[in-house]
């Protein structure tokens, strides 16, 4: 990039008086900043004339290099540019929240017995779905819920058509057993249409249909089949009673409130709470970047554009901050295919819900201060304990395995205070003597750090390994290897009876110190046992999985004339390897690709 300082007057007077977006640059020529406008002449030119601009705003002006823009046809469009191009490109000074890919929902299938399950991603129209949900925790509760009180299946279609007796949720009243005929169609479409009426909120009509049957029932003699309706009516008389904000109002609705406090250090909560058929599912609260000194009108505004386009959106959006909504409106109307209302001035039910938002928005800023604030203590004491200059990135290793069976190294990531899960990495080791863990080690840190140096990454701070002595010689002489010996090391070995607080921490033999054992309160400590102890959690669920995956097709897999596609065949249709062990010949047959003849000699290779 040029070093001529950039000419803003004259660059701003070329501009048209037309809707489109601008794009700014620093000297290293790295997008910094992304905005939209109805007029770019008179918004961008707003940057340079204005003297009361704040603090933030004045320092990205001042690295600005050169601006590039884009018209469009109208503000909706410049609208949905801009958040594409945040996303892509995150600048340094636009707010960003972090965009989780899909939120959960409740699904209804469209079978002859339609199945009760969670989904996530790309919605099937053939399929009837409920939410979205906050988070997967309150589907799966939903979904037991659903189970207990109108008992629709949850197994899947390769289960449910080879079934021959009830499974063990019939057992425990969890489902009415329509895989071998327990209960009518009929009768089992009529608990499919309860429980849909349930999920937009009709609780009512629910409760007076199940009264009208148990009456029926009774009427009938049919004590036992009455008993039932009453558990029913009293389950949905308990839910109705817990939930905290029930309308009546077979609504949907997000709810949508920002909030700060005074010693917060700039930074702010969105808290959304999410309506759906009149009941309060539940909140979620996003932590925005670089939203320091901006008001609430506008990281609302930013909020809104990030999270809904190009996303499910309900009939009703309810804010507490006065926005610009008339292109975001006009964009969620197109892209939903229904109107969406948003409310700015609520009263009544509306502004009891914002203030039920606005009060979680506060109290989940508050808990992430007081853990941040930890966070920052344990790094501090750890970093004197072990006498470093600096500790901001902690890199730990782990290996998982099971008699040396489908080892798996796992490198977990703390910087900046808190875990990075998107930066977790996984090693499948295969080229060892199995259960050789020295050598495991080696080639995770090898592969790791081979890889780092390759793409000129600075190195972690602190490299934490799960082991003793052993683990540390072989991770120092890999490290060495790799021209990264100075890099700090500490291998993290269990105590006596391998009590949490007995740890004992080791150094290389280049550093020539005795094992270190802090206090079983020390915050460092405290700290090291957050890191380890995720990095064991992550090995082990990778071995686990990856154990779960050859054992599954490993007995297939020695079946000659059984390739990659028949394998998966006979795996989707039975529902597993439990399935295809369970199934005849004549059910073997009848998988696509599978013959008379192979599927006998299946069925003799697994019995």
């Amino acid at each position: 990039m040029s070093e001529t300082a950039f000419d803003a007057k004259s660059f701003c007077s070329s501009l048209p008086l037309q809707p489109g977006i601008y794009r700014m640059l620093n000297r290293a020529g790295e997008v910094i900043y992304v905005g939209k406008a109805i007029d770019l002449k008179k918004r961008v030119s707003s940057y340079f004339q204005k003297t009361s601009l704040a603090p933030r705003t004045q320092l990205m002006v001042s690295k600005i290099a050169s601006i590039e823009i884009t018209i469009t046809r109208s503000e909706a469009e410049a609208l949905l540019l801009e958040n594409n191009l945040i996303k892509s490109l995150k600048p340094r000074y636009n707010i960003l929240f972090k965009d989780d890919k899909s939120y959960p929902y409740l699904m209804l299938s469209k079978h002859s017995y339609p199945r009760l399950g969670f989904h996530r991603g790309m919605l099937d129209k053939q399929h009837q779905y409920f939410g979205p949900y906050p988070n997967a925790g309150i589907v799966r509760e939903s979904v037991q819920l659903l189970q207990k009180i109108f008992r629709i299946r949850t197994c899947e279609d390769s289960v449910f058509n080879h079934r021959t007796r009830p499974c063990l949720l019939y057992q425990i009243k969890r489902c009415s057993g329509p895989c071998v005929n327990l209960i009518t169609q009929r009768a089992y479409l009529e608990d499919i249409r309860n429980t849909e009426l349930f999920l937009q909120g009709k609780q009512t009509e629910v409760v007076n249909n199940l009264i009208e049957k148990m009456q029926r029932a009774s009427d009938r003699m049919e004590y036992e089949q009455a008993a039932l309706f009453r558990d029913q009516i009293q389950s949905l008389r308990k839910i109705r009673e817990k939930q905290v904000i029930d309308s009546g109002k077979a609504l949907d609705a997000d709810v949508i409130a920002c909030a700060t406090l005074e010693d917060s250090n700039g930074k702010i909560c969105v808290n959304l709470a999410m309506i759906r058929g009149g009941r309060h599912l539940g909140d979620k609260s996003f932590f925005p970047q670089n939203a320091e000194g901006h008001n609430p009108a506008t990281i609302v505004e930013a909020f809104l554009a990030q999270h809904y386009l190009n996303r499910s959106v309900p009939h009703l959006i309810i804010i507490g901050e006065k926005i610009r909504k008339e292109a975001l409106q006009t964009l969620l109307d197109s892209q939903a295919g229904h109107k969406v209302l948003i409310s700015l001035n609520s009263i009544g039910e509306r502004r009891a819900w914002l203030d039920m938002a606005a009060e979680n928005a506060r109290l989940a800023l508050k808990q992430m201060i007081n853990q941040q604030a930890s966070q920052k203590e344990r790094v501090r004491a750890l970093q004197q304990a072990l006498n470093l200059s600096n500790l901001t990135r902690i890199e730990c290793f782990d290996i998982s395995h099971t008699s040396g069976e489908a080892t798996v190294a796992s490198c977990v990531i703390y910087d900046n205070f808190s875990m990075r899960n998107n930066e977790y990495r996984r090693y499948n080791i295969d080229n060892i003597t199995p259960g050789d863990d020295y050598a495991a080690m080696r080639e995770a840190l090898s592969r790791r750090y081979y890889k780092a140096i390759k793409d000129e990454s600075r190195p972690p701070d602190l490299i934490l390994i799960d082991g003793g002595k052993g683990q540390i010689s072989v991770a120092q002489e890999a490290l060495t290897e790799l021209g990264l010996s100075n890099v700090n090391l500490l291998g993290v070995a269990k105590g006596e009876g391998r009590k949490p607080g007995l740890e004992q921490l080791i150094f290389p033999v280049t550093k020539a110190k005795k094992p270190l054992q802090l206090m079983s309160d020390h915050a460092g400590l405290h700290l090291i046992q957050q890191i380890r102890d995720e990095a064991h959690r992550f090995a082990i669920q990778g071995h686990r999985n990856r154990r779960g995956k050859a054992r599954t097709s490993s007995s297939l897999e020695r079946i000659s004339g059984i390739g990659v596609k028949r394998r998966q065949g006979l795996l989707s249709r039975f529902g597993g390897l439990k399935g295809v062990l369970t199934a005849s010949i004549e059910e073997l047959q009848q998988t696509e690709g599978i013959s008379r003849k192979l599927a006998e000699k299946i069925y003799k290779e697994l019995h």
